[in-house]
């Protein structure tokens, strides 16, 4: 059964992934999108979502490799990932 490509805000807490790739459109996101490269999130990375906001709203905690990180919901839309 192959595993689709969905974005990180679509992972429920305690699923591992990895990432594929980081979208952007427009200016804006390509400076979000430097700043998620330079934290990690790189191509072939393996990450896992820890926690999400009440209700399924507000920041997402996701570990990538020994760090934890909190990112907008806009933010891990724009990660491309696979689960493992």
């Amino acid at each position: 059964m192959l595993n689709p490509a969905m974005n990180l805000e679509q992972i429920l807490p305690g699923v591992r992934a990895r990432v594929c790739s980081i979208a952007s459109i427009g200016d804006q996101q390509e400076d979000v999108r430097g700043q998620l490269e330079d934290i990690g999130f790189l191509p072939g990375e393996q990450i896992e979502v820890l926690r999400k906001g009440l209700l399924g709203q507000g920041p997402i905690l996701i570990r990538v490799g020994s760090s934890i990180f909190a990112l907008r919901e806009s933010e891990a839309r724009m990660v491309e990932v696979k689960t493992l």
